[in-house]
């Protein structure tokens, strides 16, 4: 049996906690109009802040054409730049209303997690919620988790009306580990959300405003908490959660709405 001194054992005992845990970087944007509106440039700006994440989810991704397009395009450059191997999954178009019909997407680097099986839409509710949610299950280590992506009805049309569905999730998927993330046009201190909190979902931003106004007022450039992330404490721990402020990198406010009109949210789970 090897010998240790005793600053090696204290330095094992030290690291032994952190080699037992699995962590995760998970990612959502709501990446406005994702198609031909994005340029080149702005798909090299976005690969530079999404390589940050493992698994990125997408929403607002065009139905024509453009919008599959785009993202393959956001793929390869991905793959030529970040250092690592990325694969991707893009959904059908969402069905219930032929106007606000949109897809979603998800990136992932392949080296980290592995997809389990195909992403779907989700088919329960697709009558309820205009764009259903898009589900995907992925492996790291021995822990499974499925990400429900959604992109909710615009503020005016009252999103709660379609999130109050979220809460019948967890059961109708029993087997699943279900983190819900996206684009919710509503904060998570509205009441729309107690069921899902009651259930143990807990939102990992609170008071993070995520929306970008047209013009910025007195340096606030951010109007509304729309987006977040909901994940059981009980299953995972959030290690660091933090909104990337990515519009400070340009000259003004109307460039950086060409990328995005919501920030990227990053949390990093175990």
């Amino acid at each position: 049996m090897p010998r240790f001194s005793r600053t090696t054992l204290v330095f094992l005992l030290w690291l032994s906690p952190i080699l037992l845990f699995s962590q995760v970087k998970i990612m959502t944007w709501n990446l406005k109009n994702v198609g031909s509106s994005k340029t080149t440039g702005h798909l090299s700006y976005i690969a530079k802040i999404v390589q940050q994440a493992d698994i990125v989810a997408i929403q607002e991704v065009v139905t024509n054409p453009s919008g599959a397009q785009t993202i393959a395009a956001l793929h390869e450059e991905l793959n030529r730049k970040s250092g690592a191997t990325w694969a991707y999954a893009i959904s059908d178009p969402t069905v219930s209303s032929p106007y606000r019909s949109e897809r979603y997407a998800y990136l992932w680097k392949t080296k980290h997690v592995k997809l389990q099986k195909k992403p779907f839409l989700e088919p329960i509710y697709q009558e309820e919620i205009e764009r259903e949610p898009y589900m995907a299950t992925f492996r790291y280590k021995d822990i499974h988790f499925t990400l429900v992506s959604l992109h909710a009805l615009p503020k005016k049309h009252q999103p709660e009306k379609e999130i109050k569905y979220l809460k019948f999730l967890p059961e109708a998927y029993p087997d699943l580990n279900l983190i819900f993330l996206g684009d919710f046009n509503t904060p998570e201190s509205n009441t729309v959300f107690n069921p899902l909190k009651k259930q143990g979902y807990t939102p990992a931003f609170t008071n993070q405003k995520t929306s970008l106004r047209q013009k910025c007022i007195e340096h606030d450039c951010l109007a509304s908490e729309y987006d977040n992330i909901f994940l059981q404490q009980t299953l995972f721990t959030i290690k660091s959660a933090e909104a990337i402020l990515f519009f400070t990198d340009f000259d003004t406010l109307k460039e950086a709405n060409k990328v995005s009109d919501h920030l990227p949210l990053l949390i990093e789970i175990q």
